[in-house]
């Protein structure tokens, strides 16, 4: 049975234009759940770990909103928060599709822990947006009354910006195994993984920062011994030229073609460029194959029918 690790974007969960309603979120992860089930009825050993973005990004404003009634929570706590939430409704959808299908299989979503470098360079040279927008007065006040970093966003208002530290290890990853090994459905490392430092005396840290969810799916995807990374997103492959008039969607590529793409510039940071630097990573550590592609033709493409294959 092949391992596959599934990592899937924010559109699994929460759609462009949709309020984010728990209605609306539970819907649209009801669909992915049936997708992924038909992995599993595929012959497909799958392991999930999910993006957190909007949702995080909604914590965090309401954390910053209400912050004159309750005191704020720090980003840790916030990914914790939102790995809770999330797991949740995958569990209990991908529960509810598995009985439909009459297959008996325990699903379980577990709260990860991943290890950081505390000397990590993004420390020195925050660039991860997060939260609300500001004005320039307010963004002052921030800056004096809670000590934040905050930049302009693309001309659209100053936002606060924190480190985005490359992941080490997963705190988890010994009952991960152990759980994935013995037929469970497990979903971890949600939004990239609540991010920690170990001290001296071995003891962890929480950190405000936030983790690539692609990098740590790489990670998981590694401890776990998964021959494959399924990478599902809101487009059918990859492309080069993107959104260009000479754009071109690729059916596959080696990673000596893909780090001639990424030295090219060809795909955008928090974007493509992430998922290609992952899957370069993922390869050259022992995977056999990594595929990008959209949720809808995530199981054709694990058959070689659709989205983007790289490989060794």
């Amino acid at each position: 049975m092949e391992k596959v690790c599934v990592a899937l974007g924010g559109n699994a969960i929460l759609k462009y234009k949709n309020r984010g309603t728990a209605e609306e979120q539970f819907e649209n992860v009801r669909r992915t759940a049936e997708y992924l089930v038909r992995m599993i009825k595929g012959g497909y050993k799958i392991i999930i770990t999910h993006g957190n973005g909007p949702q995080v990004g909604d914590i965090l404003i309401r954390n910053e909103r209400c912050s004159d009634i309750l005191p704020p929570m720090p980003l840790d706590v916030l990914g914790a928060e939102s790995q809770g939430m999330i797991g949740y409704m995958i569990q209990q959808t991908m529960w509810n599709e598995l009985c439909k299908a009459g297959l008996s299989i325990p699903v379980i979503t577990i709260v990860t822990r991943v290890v950081i470098d505390k000397n990590d360079p993004a420390f020195e040279n925050p660039e991860k947006f997060v939260g609300s927008f500001y004005t320039v007065w307010e963004a002052e006040k921030m800056k004096k009354e809670r000590g934040w970093i905050l930049r302009d966003d693309a001309g659209r208002g100053y936002r606060r910006v924190v480190p985005s530290p490359k992941p080490e290890s997963i705190v988890e990853i010994d009952t991960i195994k152990r759980l994935y090994d013995e037929g469970v459905v497990v979903i971890a490392s949600g939004g990239g993984g609540i991010p920690v430092i170990q001290k001296e005396d071995g003891s962890l840290q929480g950190v405000e920062a936030v983790i690539d969810k692609d990098s740590t799916a790489e990670r998981l995807a590694t401890s776990i011994g998964a021959g494959t990374l399924l990478i599902l997103t809101d487009i059918q492959g990859v492309a080069i030229n993107f959104r260009k008039p000479n754009q071109k969607f690729l059916k596959e590529m080696s990673i000596v073609q893909a780090r001639e793409y990424l030295e090219q510039g060809q795909f955008e940071r928090g974007s493509m460029k992430p998922k290609i630097e992952a899957a370069v990573k993922f390869i050259t550590e022992g995977g056999k194959r990594v595929i990008i592609s959209s949720l809808e033709l995530g199981e054709k493409a694990l058959k070689g029918e659709a989205g983007t294959l790289i490989h060794l």
